[in-house]
């Protein structure tokens, strides 16, 4: 069966506007176009403009939905992790709310919450409780677990204030819907390149990998997608066009 743009507009709730945008930019292209410029989208097109919908919901740009979408062409495996990111995205959500109400309640009673400890550093027995969690994911889905008996503190913290400004870096340019050729984005994987040679060789494919992996373990995905929706993505979509050059 195929439909007009009319009726796409009005199944979807989207505007006819929206969908030329979306063809112009190559995003969503009719099943069929007639010589006299009809436009007639089938099924597998309906399915497509239902995943960017989805997308739309979790704040991505157009340019990173065509790019996920891209990247896997197996719709049933992009559903379930849109699902694993709006599920996650409402725990983020919940949390919020819970942290409002806890300022709220605060603020009624014209108390203030501590900052004494906010930016301080993990001690060695924070760390061994931070690991637990991560550990128990990776025995269970890789037979694999990181040493946490002889943990370098100081390291530890160095590098995790590091990967949170990384992080946040690409966050912020995620929100701003910048290209991943961005000068910013570049300039921020760079940096972050060269403090993770300090320790160990990591080039950019090694990095594109670990990119990979990130994006595709639930644990290590929903870790980034707490900080920001679709940031698992954004990453690994980077990582692997600076590693292309």
């Amino acid at each position: 069966m195929l439909y007009t743009v009319n009726d796409v507009a009005k199944l979807s709730g989207t505007t006819i506007k929206t969908l030329y945008h979306y063809q112009k930019i190559g995003l969503l292209m009719p099943e069929i176009i007639t010589e006299n410029g009809y436009r007639y989208y089938g099924e597998n097109e309906l399915k497509r403009l239902q995943q960017i919908l989805f997308y739309r919901e979790l704040d991505f740009s157009l340019d990173s939905i065509k790019a996920a979408l891209d990247h896997e062409p197996d719709r049933l495996r992009c559903l379930c992790e849109q699902q694993t990111m709006l599920k996650a995205r409402q725990l983020r959500l919940e949390r919020i709310l819970n942290t409002l109400e806890e300022t709220i309640q605060h603020e009624r009673k014209r108390g203030n919450m501590s900052t004494e400890n906010m930016f301080d550093g993990l001690n060695e027995e924070e760390w061994k409780q931070a690991f637990t969690q991560q550990n128990e994911h990776l025995k269970r889905a890789y037979d694999f677990q990181l040493d946490t008996e002889n943990l370098d503190v100081a390291s530890l913290n160095e590098k995790a204030a590091e990967a949170k400004a990384f992080m946040t870096v690409m966050a912020d340019a995620l929100k701003d819907n910048r290209s991943v050729d961005d000068e910013t984005v570049v300039s921020a994987i760079e940096s972050h390149l060269a403090f993770l040679q300090k320790d160990h060789q990591m080039d950019a494919r090694a990095f594109a990998e670990q990119s990979r992996f990130f994006l595709s373990d639930e644990f290590h995905r929903a870790m980034l997608e707490e900080q920001q929706t679709g940031l698992s993505y954004y990453i690994c979509i980077a990582a692997e066009n600076y590693a292309s050059k």
